[in-house]
């Protein structure tokens, strides 16, 4: 019983009647005017239904009215964009109007009907109000059919509002287009996500791998020069860390702030700078403009060659590198190469060479990781265009 009751103690239930009830005010006023022609209103709705601004209008009332509270109604608040959508639109007033006809029927005759089914248990005459009971004669009999309309009426008011609802979302819900752009839109965050994420684990990770491998050095070394050094080495390499870390949660906290702050290739010296004084040996040869390079393509370059010389250290330890750039007409070209060697232990699963995968697949280049004649070789080419 208490689950039957339920809904009548849902401020949706009446929030829905509501909105079931709101067209019978026009139709209403209508038939003050002319009641010989009921199907005006009806006729009037094709029109007013083809204007896109209706579609909007008529989302924000079921948003309102028919799913309250909800973050995912599944009802648009866009205006009619296409023929189908103005269509839909007329085809949702007309479907509205007639549910709301027969829900205001039930709210008005049902009461009615228990009254006079009341009345005539009581030993009253019937009255006028139901024609059906005008030849009832008296009797308390009628008292047993007095849950017969009250049970209708819980159905009417409880089941119209659960129908128009699923019309609604039918009828009013996101076209083809709007489901394709919302779609997009979440890619796009998705996307931006993983960038973000890729952005942390290079700089990030290229700090703490310098850290690490120059706090290891200077242990073993035991020469306080060279432990003066390393010290410094991991304070620059921090303070770069850390300008990298606001930039990325400045990001976060505004969706618009542009990204031409991120470094690039032309400031590869301060990167190689940090490989070296790990204990790197890097060996550099650099051919064409890098200021000519595209400022997506340059600062992508840079995050690739930051994550490979990352690698290199985290795994390879203090060996010969060697770092080729090469810009040409139509594309870039970064490669990188070190001497194989026993596996160095060290943190990461090879999400790094994955993410310059990555960057290079989203800048529509290609990579290339792998043993190569005796060395370990990153060879990367991005298009410039």
């Amino acid at each position: 019983m208490a689950r039957l009751l339920r809904p009548l103690l849902r401020g949706t239930t009446y929030t829905r009647l509501l909105h079931l009830w709101v067209p019978m005010l026009v139709v209403s006023v209508w038939l003050f005017i002319d009641m010989s022609t009921p199907w005006i209103p009806a006729a009037v709705l094709v029109p007013v239904g083809l204007i896109p601004a209706v579609r909007m209008g008529e989302g924000v009332q079921a948003r309102l009215l028919l799913t309250p509270g909800e973050q995912d109604s599944g009802i648009s608040v866009n205006p009619s964009a296409t023929w189908r959508d103005r269509l839909r639109t007329v085809l949702w007033l007309e479907v509205r109007m007639g549910l709301g006809a027969v829900a205001t029927a039930s709210c008005v005759w049902l009461p009615a009907l228990v009254y006079e089914l009341v009345r005539i248990a009581l030993g009253h005459a019937p009255g006028d109000a139901v024609p059906l009971l005008n030849e009832a004669q008296p009797h308390w009999v009628y008292a047993l059919l007095v849950p017969l309309p009250l049970l209708a009426l819980y159905g009417a008011v409880v089941g119209l509002g659960e129908l128009v609802t699923a019309v609604a979302r039918r009828l009013l819900g996101p076209s083809a287009a709007e489901r394709l752009a919302a779609l997009e839109e979440r890619t796009d965050q998705l996307l931006e996500r993983n960038r973000i994420a890729r952005e942390l684990h290079d700089s990030i990770g290229h700090a703490l791998t310098v850290a690490v491998v120059q706090a290891g050095a200077a242990r073993a070394a035991g020469d306080p020069e060279f432990t003066d050094r390393a010290l410094t080495a991991i304070e620059d390499t921090g303070r770069a860390a850390l300008e990298d870390l606001e930039r990325v949660l400045g990001v976060l906290r505004e969706a618009d702030r542009p990204v031409s702050s991120r470094p690039t290739l032309a400031e590869a010296d301060r990167l190689l700078e940090s490989a070296r004084t790990s204990g790197a040996k890097i060996d550099m040869e650099v051919s064409g403009p890098l200021e000519s390079i595209p400022g997506p393509v340059s600062r992508e370059g840079y995050r690739i060659l930051q994550e490979a010389l990352t690698n290199v250290l985290r795994h390879a330890g203090s060996v010969p590198v060697r770092v080729r750039v090469e810009v040409t007409g139509s594309r870039l070209v970064l490669e990188v190469r070190n001497p194989l060697t026993a596996g160095i232990p060290g943190p990461g699963r090879g999400s790094g060479l994955r993410g310059i995968r990555e960057r290079a697949a989203l800048l529509g280049g290609r990579a290339r990781t792998g043993p190569d004649e005796g060395d370990w070789q990153v060879h990367v080419e991005l298009p410039l265009s």
